[in-house]
């Protein structure tokens, strides 16, 4: 109920008795005023409130804005915009960014545009945005340090500065782009519903500063939010809201065209590459596909692949220097640690436990193997024994640590980086960087003789095939691009063939001359190699390189979700 509403259920006071109107006695101006008062109607006594100096500058002018009591058991605080009130000011924006402490680039309300209809009716629409504080909030869910927190009395989701070591994870969770990423301050930031003023029953920056009132502070039933979110009754042009059920409503009295569509739906632009997460997946599936078909390879012929243990420390060499460069992603790189707190619901959490489990074991296992070449002490043909065991967990926990990769990226529901899309990327550059990393060191530690081998025979087939199928599977994506639908996989195969045709080519062309012609025409052609080292560290730099730009352009060309824009 609202201080309007409240105010209308007051009756006035009772008129002064007939005995009173008798003796008509002089009243002291205090007594004057006090029966002034007892005699005001409700409309009076709802102005004279409003006119109080103790009460905030602004208060006359959102008080009905925001809700006198907090929520009860279900219910919840949400955001509600009237979109007929709406004119696309972006007074909300510029209170927000004023109110909050912005950096300058830095924007937690937005507003976009929708537009439609037909030439004789055109429509069009502004959109304020911000947070929508979901039920299921995706950001929070994804968070490996858990530093985000959902009120379990008011419903709102708010970010722990003091928790976050900027993984910017949260950022490619979130299909409405609430949480923004703060490169002054390393963390990510996001909307709270300015939660510390609306306690004071003060209103938030953007319901004071919207001019025509077209933004306010509802209580709502967390029942109703599932129900709309299972009826898609949410906004036009806007990412499903079945994913993190949003508490935000948007209501009008008009009656939208069905075309109606975000006025930036048509614009495709690259996203950011992500550098450091570019070089840790490539070379963590590197160090495990090196690893484990040194392994898998030696139970076909044994002794033909060189010094097990250059094959070991190699596959560990590139796993610490990957771990390592995991770190430069962080904007807090020195709180790296708090990766793994929130393993109960982050993938992200447990794809780094399980890769450092993978490197410690692979390290346990290097240092077994170069037991042979230190002196003899206690117990060490005992340790030795533990060594077959201990290569197969890190096997394993190489595996495991890929496929963690892959969830990372699929549990953000993105098109283009469904699981189809994203085990053949990654489980394929896995065989495929695997196999040519262990075809070079073993003609560096092995002998010539040895590439005949049907060890070698069936590491150069698995370059052959892993090649083969990523590149059918890109190619079909970029066939995409002749969809009449402007579907997610359209967008990336729009912007790989337009900004970045040129990292394209070049990844096709290295991947066949690398996977395809030099692996061919040595597997099945009468060209053999003189120098397997030159022909195996060629075949290897090229297939990096290729790779390399893949997971760039996994990055750079995949669409990120967010709501209407197009008003800059």
């Amino acid at each position: 109920m609202t201080v309007a509403e409240a105010a209308c259920a007051v009756l006035p006071a009772a008129a002064p008795s007939k005995a009173d109107q008798k003796r008509k006695l002089p009243l002291l101006p205090v007594a004057a005023l006090l029966k002034q008062q007892q005699t005001l109607t409700a409309v009076e006594r709802f102005a004279k409130l409003h006119e109080s100096p103790d009460a905030p500058l602004h208060e006359k002018y959102y008080r009905d804005l925001i809700p006198l009591e907090r929520p009860k058991p279900g219910e919840q605080y949400a955001f509600e915009v009237d979109l007929d009130l709406c004119t696309g000011c972006k007074a909300c924006v510029a209170g927000c960014h004023a109110q909050n402490g912005l950096d300058e680039d830095e924007i937690w309300r937005t507003v976009g545009l929708l537009h439609g209809g037909s030439a004789n009716a055109p429509a069009q629409q502004t959109v304020t945005t911000s947070c929508h504080h979901c039920l299921e909030p995706a950001c929070m869910h994804g968070c490996p340090t858990k530093a985000y927190e959902k009120d379990p009395i008011t419903g709102i989701v708010r970010h722990l500065d003091d928790q976050c070591f900027g993984c910017q994870y949260c950022t490619l969770m979130c299909p409405y782009d609430a949480p923004k990423y703060s490169k002054s301050r390393g963390i990510v930031r996001k909307c709270d519903m300015c939660s510390g003023r609306l306690a004071h029953g003060e209103a938030p920056a953007c319901v004071e500063a919207c001019p025509n009132g077209a933004i306010a502070i509802k209580v709502v039933e967390r029942a109703e939010v599932v129900e709309a979110s299972n009826a898609r009754q949410f906004l036009p042009g806007a990412p499903s809201p079945d994913h993190t059920l949003p508490s935000t409503r948007y209501k009008s009295n008009k009656v939208m065209p069905a075309n109606m569509l975000p006025a930036d739906f048509y614009v495709t632009r690259p996203e950011h590459s992500h550098p450091p997460l570019v070089v840790m997946l490539t070379l963590t599936q590197l160090s495990v596909g090196a690893f484990g078909l040194t392994l898998a390879a030696e139970r076909l012929s044994p002794a033909t692949l060189g010094s097990p243990l250059a094959q070991t420390v190699f596959a560990c060499a590139i796993a610490v220097l990957a771990l390592g460069a995991s770190v430069f992603h962080l904007g807090r790189p020195l709180l790296a640690w708090r990766a793994v707190l929130g393993l109960r619901t982050s993938w992200l959490s447990r794809e780094a436990l399980v890769f450092g489990l993978f490197a410690q074991l692979a390290v346990l296992y290097g240092a077994l193997t170069a037991m042979p070449l230190l002196p003899p002490f206690p117990f060490d043909s005992l340790l030795a024994g533990f060594a077959p065991s201990i290569r197969a967990a890190a096997a394993l926990a190489g595996v495991l640590g890929v496929f963690c990769s892959v969830m990372v990226y699929v549990v953000t529901r993105r098109e283009q980086w469904s699981a189809a899309q994203t085990v053949v990327k990654f489980f394929g550059t896995t065989l495929l960087l695997g196999a040519a990393s262990v075809l070079v060191v073993t003609a560096f530690t092995g002998s010539s003789a040895g590439f005949g081998s049907l060890a070698v025979k069936a590491l150069i087939f698995t370059i052959l095939a892993a090649t083969f199928v990523k590149l059918a599977v890109e190619g079909r994506t970029l066939l995409m691009a002749r969809d009449l639908r402007q579907t997610a996989l359209k967008r990336m195969a729009v912007v790989m063939l337009g900004e970045l045709r040129a990292a394209t080519v070049v990844r096709f062309a290295l991947a066949i001359a690398g996977g395809l012609l030099l692996p061919g025409l040595w597997a099945y052609g009468s060209v053999r190699p003189a120098d397997p080292r030159l022909f195996t560290v060629t075949v290897l730099l090229l297939l990096a390189g290729s790779e390399f730009l893949e997971r760039y352009l996994f990055f750079r060309a995949a669409p990120a979700s967010h709501m209407p824009g197009g008003l800059k």
